[in-house]
């Protein structure tokens, strides 16, 4: 018996830890909070019908700080990128020419189908068709390049010549732009229309305040694409030393001018062109909330950072002070639990997710994990249990009477007859067998 209440003490002292096992990271889908499935409401409108609205939608409960003075934005939007909640926005659902924001929605496309170890010899056609006056980084022709060089030179420099040449190897520009069209549809971004894949003004070439946010928001839950935006300097390679024969390689600096300035900025892409005027999409985190901000085409050029600096820390003050306006809708091309490519149990990760980690069940998994360590603590428990049984089968033996003694102090004797430890004997060589593999014989 107290062998057998080990055992079960050990199989509960291996399984608590289980309990109290975390959840989900921050932004990823396991914890998109109540954003929903749906694109549309009653009202027809993304996110919902005040979204629609082109006047500012704000919705203050009691101690709500107001909204910055001065913002002139012709389309902004703020909202929580973990709850999808918009905290305020004007006119978001306006198309506007995105300029390079829209290299958001290209690495979200391509970023994930090139592995960023990959090195890549640059042709002349690759650089033959960029717009006049597009932002550069310097890549050169007939050299090599790694992936990642080139994501950086796309993200820090905003360079149209390296997005050129990770668009043609993903198949050419032409490609590479039906891509990013289906992916803003499975991204429920209805407003995009995209014709170039750098953001370089071109006839038709639409995105809105909450598509960008969305291409942010969908960009950010990608391990590199969250380094590349964040990242203020780096080397860039750059031609061979005529003289050395060596190759050379100089700075390059992010050009956002928030990241390192504005606190907790985590990045995301600004953005300039004739037809666009300035354009930026930040995300920042401040005591465990990540917010987002998309401003568009304000009246000077350069208070497209203030007045996006002012809505986070607005945003980052009314924090459970107001009302949602809207909610930024899910991707809609995030696997599904049961179909190809999701992860195993991931409809069970994101409920899971939901429930505080103290009300957790234990998870066994099939495979290497916990459930081994259980399995093992129950045939030790077992063992055990066994053990303890013949022990005492064996101490009866030895004392009980010999045949035919009379009973002493008036008790009366008990027989041992040996079926109990013959039991014992038998259970322990199961449990051995079972232990190293061998097959249970047959009696």
């Amino acid at each position: 018996m107290a062998a057998a209440s080990a055992a079960s003490a050990l199989v509960l002292a291996v399984a608590a830890p289980a309990a109290f096992g975390g959840g989900g990271g921050l932004g990823s889908p396991a914890t998109s909070g109540s954003s929903g499935s749906s694109a549309r409401d009653a009202s027809g409108v993304v996110g919902g019908e005040r979204l629609g609205r082109s006047d500012v939608q704000v919705a203050p409960l009691t101690g709500a700080p107001a909204l910055p003075a001065g913002l002139s934005g012709r389309s902004w939007l703020v909202a929580d990128a973990n709850t999808g909640e918009v905290l305020a926005a004007r006119d978001p659902h306006r198309p506007l020419p995105p300029a390079s924001t829209l290299k958001m929605l290209f690495a979200d496309t391509v970023l994930p189908k090139l592995d960023r170890s990959l090195e890549h010899k640059v042709t002349a056609a690759e650089l033959a068709d960029l717009g006049a006056g597009s932002s550069l980084v310097g890549v050169k022709e007939n050299l090599p390049y790694r992936v990642e060089d080139l994501w950086r030179g796309v993200f820090l420099s905003s360079g149209n010549d390296a997005v050129h040449v990770l668009a043609n190897m993903n198949g050419g520009v032409r490609q590479t732009v039906a891509e990013m069209q289906a992916r803003a549809q499975s991204l429920q971004a209805k407003d995009t229309k995209v014709v170039s894949p750098d953001g370089y003004d071109m006839d038709g070439q639409v995105s809105s305040a909450y598509d960008l946010t969305l291409f942010a928001r969908a960009g950010l839950r990608n391990a590199d694409f969250r380094s590349y935006c964040s990242t203020r300097t780096a080397r860039f390679p750059g031609g061979v030393d005529k003289t050395t024969g060596q190759r050379t390689s100089f700075d390059i600096a992010n050009t956002d001018r928030l990241l390192g300035k504005y606190p907790g900025l985590i990045g995301v892409k600004n953005g300039y062109t004739t037809n666009a005027g300035a354009t930026f999409t930040g995300a920042a985190e401040r005591n465990g909330r990540t917010l987002l901000v998309t401003v568009m085409h304000p009246e000077a050029q350069g208070t497209v950072y203030d007045e996006a600096a002012s809505l986070l820390d607005w945003g980052f003050a009314a924090a459970g002070k107001v009302q949602p306006v809207g909610r930024l809708v899910d991707d809609l091309g995030a696997p599904k639990a049961g179909s190809p490519g999701a992860s195993p149990g991931a409809a069970e990760a994101e409920a899971d997710a939901q429930v505080p980690p103290w009300a957790r069940t234990p998870v066994l998994h099939s495979g290497p994990g916990l459930a081994p360590v259980l399995w093992s603590a129950g045939l030790l428990g077992a063992v055990l249990a066994a053990w303890g049984t013949a022990r005492a089968a064996r101490h009866r033996s030895r004392t009980a009477p010999a045949a035919g003694a009379a009973p002493t102090g008036g008790a009366v004797a008990i027989g041992h007859t040996g079926v109990s430890g013959r039991r014992s004997r038998r259970l322990s060589r199961r449990v051995r067998a079972v232990l190293h593999g061998r097959p249970r014989r047959r009696h």
